[in-house]
């Protein structure tokens, strides 16, 4: 995921958790907590889904060569994010 995508699920986030405690402008002592969980479950839906993308991408599956695996293709996904921070 790109710094931004990353940016955006936090602000939703943000939103969701103050929609759950039915709250506007008001503190709320476990407000971090439900915004966290949130967002976890955010980023683990959206890379969920980019990771089904990759193995609905990869037309050909080979055993014998690692290099084109779908477990390669998703492992390579985190270094293309390292290289765009």
């Amino acid at each position: 995921m790109t710094k931004e995508e990353i940016i955006e699920l936090s602000d939703k986030a943000d939103v969701e958790a103050d929609k759950v405690l039915n709250m506007v402008g008001e503190y709320h002592p476990d407000w971090h907590t439900v915004r966290d969980e949130i967002f976890a479950k955010l980023v683990a839906e959206k890379e969920r889904e980019e990771c089904a993308k990759t193995a609905e991408n990869i037309n050909s599956y080979d055993r014998d060569e690692p290099e084109t695996s779908i477990a390669q293709e998703i492992r390579a996904r985190g270094q293309d994010a390292k290289t765009k921070e």
